[in-house]
């Protein structure tokens, strides 16, 4: 009797604690939480980061091989000013054509794909990213037909040899597509701007069709397809004009009218999504020197008429919002209209189609009357994104096991979004320990459209995070674990006193009580 009556008045202390300790934990978890909302400042200094800016130009031919340096390309990060120009630039993007020249006829040799990766590998050291271009020639070849500047034949290769060549390259760019911020298509042509070529319709005056035919759409696409397929499935690739990817999408009798990438569609990996767009013309005359024309087919004529033109460029600015767009200005004859405002619309051209980058090297008459006009500082800053981070409402203390509520309040001042995934993550860094805690964010960063962007989440703090008082720190570091440790790859804000260079961390000068 007395052991049961122990049994007994024992069970009931253990039910008072247990109901105790669950009164303390409900009591935890209903922890007021304070908010305050921080303000930032804007910075206005030009600085690197990734996938966006003035690319830096470069060239190598594979019958003599010459592989990138790591100092030099490191040095691009710095501001450097450009020959013949007046103006100066820094740089996390490098442009490389890959000229091969002695392979036209014959499998690439295994010593370019070799040196192929050193490039890559020497990137990766630099914290710069490339931009490839495999062609077969970038020289023009001047005579006696009616284009005169350049005549046939353009030493271009056929549809077989291309076709072999992007199989071969295909397991490099896949191992290092961490490295890639897109690739351009290249091969068609000569400067592989698809346009002047033996093999797949000479859309020039120098032929006697002047436009593209059936087979000649067929051909291409068999070579967009086959490029999509060599490049990993989270890179884009971007093509010459923008009815290109219209036939590519829809087929070789797709209208110039054809419906551009939806919102829904975006930064999906298929096809539609995939395809962007290099602009090597940009503001070079009314249609951009073929740009914006309809190149026709077997059964419709090549037109170019004001219509062709604002129908293709509407389609060009809808599309452009979510692929990557860049390229290069290619002459001076189209001033004023080419110049900064308000004589000119090169800042507005640059915004409505969403560029991302441009040559720093060419064509610089165009480029050094943007640093006379007064309006290339503001092109060198917001090509791209420009992410300026302007208030946050933050809580000042939370509860382990539980969520909290953080809202970010982000002006994208860039003429574009990233167009490549990241990850955006919230860092808990203890203030005593410089314990780390990352915590991976729901938002896309790709949609951070330009314009004002609110991030608002639900953040729950892990269990097992130590008590104690932890600073607020914002982390945008690249996809690829093999450079999301790397600084020069991770997303800075456009703010005074948030970035740590060390880190690649984003300040948010806010503290948070772990209870």
């Amino acid at each position: 009797m007395i052991k049961i009556l122990t049994g007994y008045c024992l069970g009931l202390v253990l039910a008072f604690t247990l109901l105790s300790s669950s009164c303390k934990d409900k009591e935890a978890n209903l922890v007021k939480v304070e908010k305050v909302n921080v303000t930032y400042t804007e910075s206005n200094e030009d600085f690197p980061n990734p996938e966006r800016g003035f690319y830096r130009y470069s060239e190598v031919h594979s019958s003599n091989y010459t592989v990138l340096s790591v100092d030099e390309l490191k040095s691009y990060r710095s501001l450097q000013s450009i020959q013949s120009a007046n103006y100066s630039v820094l740089s996390t993007l490098v442009f490389r054509y890959y000229i091969l020249d002695d392979v036209v006829n014959q499998p690439i040799k295994s010593t370019f794909l070799d040196k192929l990766k050193k490039d890559f590998a020497a990137a990766r050291e630099a914290g710069v990213k490339l931009i490839p271009r495999f062609v077969y020639t970038a020289t023009a070849k001047p005579g006696n037909c009616p284009e005169g500047f350049i005549c046939p034949l353009y030493g271009d290769a056929p549809k077989n040899i291309i076709l072999n060549h992007i199989a071969q390259l295909k397991p490099v760019l896949h191992d290092n597509a961490d490295i890639i911020a897109c690739v351009q298509l290249g091969f068609i042509g000569v400067w592989g701007e698809q346009y002047y070529t033996d093999f797949f319709g000479d859309a020039s005056q120098n032929a006697t069709q002047g436009k593209l035919l059936d087979a000649n759409w067929r051909d291409r696409i068999e070579v967009i397809k086959a490029m999509l397929d060599a490049v990993p499935a989270d890179r884009m690739v971007q093509l010459r004009y923008p009815q290109i990817k219209q036939r590519y999408i829809y087929g070789i009798n797709a209208l110039i009218t054809s419906a551009p990438l939806t919102d829904a569609q975006a930064f999906s990996e298929n096809d539609i999504a995939r395809l962007g767009y290099h602009n090597d013309c940009f503001l070079a005359s009314s249609n951009d020197f073929g740009t914006y024309e309809d190149y026709g087919n077997s059964s419709t004529p090549r037109t170019s008429d004001g219509a062709v033109l604002n129908t293709l460029k509407d389609y060009f600015k809808a599309d452009s919002k979510f692929v990557v767009v860049g390229g290069e200005t290619c002459s001076d004859g189209y001033s004023p209209t080419n110049d900064c405002e308000p004589g000119g619309q090169a800042q507005a051209e640059f915004s409505s189609l969403h560029y991302s980058f441009i040559n720093a090297h060419y064509n610089t008459e165009v480029n050094n009357d943007w640093q006379d006009g007064g309006c290339m500082d503001n092109i060198k800053r917001n090509l791209g994104y420009r992410f300026v981070l302007q208030s946050a409402s933050l809580p000042d203390n939370a509860v382990r096991n539980a969520s909290m509520q953080i809202t970010l309040n982000i002006k994208n001042k860039g003429y574009a979004s990233p167009y490549n995934k990241r990850t955006v993550k919230l860092v808990l860094r203890n203030k005593a320990t410089k314990e780390i805690r990352s915590i991976d964010l729901a938002t896309d960063i790709r949609r951070w459209y330009s314009g004002d962007n609110q991030v608002s989440e639900s953040v729950n703090i892990p269990a097992d995070l130590p008590a104690g008082d932890y600073e607020m720190l914002l982390n945008m570091p690249d996809a690829y674990a093999s450079i999301a440790t790397k600084p020069e790859f991770s997303i800075r804000l456009a703010n005074n006193d948030v970035w740590e260079s060390t880190t690649g961390y984003n300040n948010l000068n806010h503290t948070l009580k772990v209870n």
